[in-house]
């Protein structure tokens, strides 16, 4: 029997502290790559990489690939070089973003691009995906490769489909669930799925593994989505309410304008082309998510998919593995409180 998804059952509250245990020596010869490889003979390169990398984060990403590689009993190093290729694809993505968003804050830090620029901030964005290719290629594996490239493909495709709905109201629920699955979900499924091909496992373990990562990875977002609007800098480590300044439409705008009232329909139509930014109109499109149930229903949206990702480890034996990665399914959705 799987378990389910209920942090109120726990006598503490969810934690990624039991994930971090379990991979934390792996974690060390990760890391030591990452060093390692965002050096450079230019020394704005390793400086501006080290920004971002080096200012914290939760690594949730790589830790997927070294716990995955747990789960299945693993015990080779292949997946060192893999989780740090990984890591500096999200990274690279991440700096990519904060250009294209305009962002003042990452992970509690002035935005890189603020501090260096946005060329030097692409372009040192290229330089890590281009090391994230290095590490791929040589461990030798096409079919890592092929999952590797497939996601960061659709990783762009899913920035360039969100940078296009961006400032229109009408977004449909469906649209904003393609965004998502590809700008956060397919990294979170190709992290934790190339532990299974390293290891040589049949395909059904492959795509247990990339379910459980891709369910996660959607429940993630959708928390993310909620928390832009009701945390603050100190936790999001990014500016509270970027979301609704960009004119992103997220599922709980989605939900808040289709149960609106004519009144509130136009308040939203106004905000999400730019025409409401002021503290004081974030402050009221809050309002306006709990009272709709926007929030709420955000939230059991992401326990849903949260669901999901812990059946997906339904098939594996019971241990210490398994436990820390349900409950690392339970910390990203006990966030949104």
């Amino acid at each position: 029997m799987t378990a389910t998804i209920h942090h109120l059952e726990r006598e503490r509250a969810p934690s990624l502290e039991p994930l971090m245990a379990l991979v934390a020596s792996d974690m060390n010869q990760v890391n030591s790559v990452i060093l390692d490889r965002m050096q450079s003979e230019i020394p704005l390169i390793p400086e501006l990489a080290g920004h971002l990398i080096a200012g914290g984060g939760k690594r949730m990403r790589p830790m997927l690939t070294l716990a995955s590689a747990k789960l299945i009993g693993y015990e080779g190093e292949r997946h060192f070089k893999l989780a740090a290729a990984v890591e500096f694809i999200h990274t690279a993505t991440l700096l990519h973003d904060d250009v294209v968003d305009g962002s003042d804050l990452r992970r509690g830090k002035t935005a890189a691009n603020l501090v260096f620029g946005n060329p030097a901030t692409v372009l040192v964005g290229d330089f890590l995906f281009s090391r994230a290719f290095e590490l791929m290629v040589e461990d030798g594996s096409l079919k890592v490769l092929k999952i590797l490239s497939s996601a960061s493909a659709i990783i762009a495709e899913g920035e360039v489909n969100q940078l296009t709905a961006q400032r229109k109201i009408d977004t449909s629920e469906d649209r904003y669930l393609d965004i998502i699955g590809s700008k956060t979900a397919a990294l979170f499924a190709a992290a934790s799925r190339i532990s299974a091909v390293v290891a040589e496992r049949d395909e059904e373990t492959e795509l247990a593994l990339d379910a459980f990562g891709r369910n996660l990875g959607i429940a993630f977002q959708l928390v993310d989505d909620v928390i832009d609007y009701s945390s603050n800098s100190a936790t999001m480590g990014k500016d509270t309410g970027d979301d609704f300044r960009e004119g992103k439409v997220t599922l709980p705008v989605i939900l808040a304008y289709a149960r609106g009232s004519d009144e509130e329909r136009a308040f939203w139509k106004d905000a999400i082309i730019g025409h409401k930014t002021s503290a004081e109109d974030l402050e009221h499109a809050t309002a306006l998510l709990r009272s709709t149930g926007a929030i709420d229903d955000t939230i059991t949206r992401a326990r849903h998919y949260g669901q999901r990702a812990v059946d997906a480890l339904g098939t594996f034996p019971s241990g210490t593995a398994r436990a820390a990665m349900t409950e690392a399914v339970e910390f990203a959705i006990s966030r949104a409180y």
